[in-house]
């Protein structure tokens, strides 16, 4: 399968999707390790995918998504942001309705995609 394909499979697989360096157990950077904080305490399942892994999303990804960092956060196939986004997102308020909603739109989602 292209990666460009699997990416878009991906996406639409997985209603809460998040691009990072590492796993929510294990992550590999900082901005990571936030994206994750920030995501479990909103308190839903989501899956994810460790681009260190998988170079080939790691170098299609941001010119697929026109957003060139890392973690990316993916929620009901739109691309929501990058840390700073998420932070403020969840600082504000508006992360975990957005993260409760996806997941309560599909109860079944979790745990590692594509891999």
């Amino acid at each position: 399968m292209e990666t460009v394909e699997k990416i878009k499979q991906q996406i639409s697989e997985n209603h809460i999707l998040l691009y990072m360096k590492g796993s929510p157990k294990f992550p590999s950077c900082g901005f990571s390790a936030q994206a994750v904080q920030a995501l479990m305490q909103c308190g839903e399942r989501f899956a994810y995918v460790d681009i260190l892994q998988n170079p080939d999303i790691r170098s299609e990804l941001p010119k697929y998504a026109n957003w060139p960092t890392f973690p990316q956060l993916w929620v009901e196939g739109e691309l929501v942001g990058g840390c700073d986004i998420i932070m403020e997102m969840f600082r504000e308020g508006e992360l975990q309705p957005l993260i409760s909603q996806a997941a309560a739109n599909h109860p079944a989602d979790d745990s590692v995609a594509g891999e």
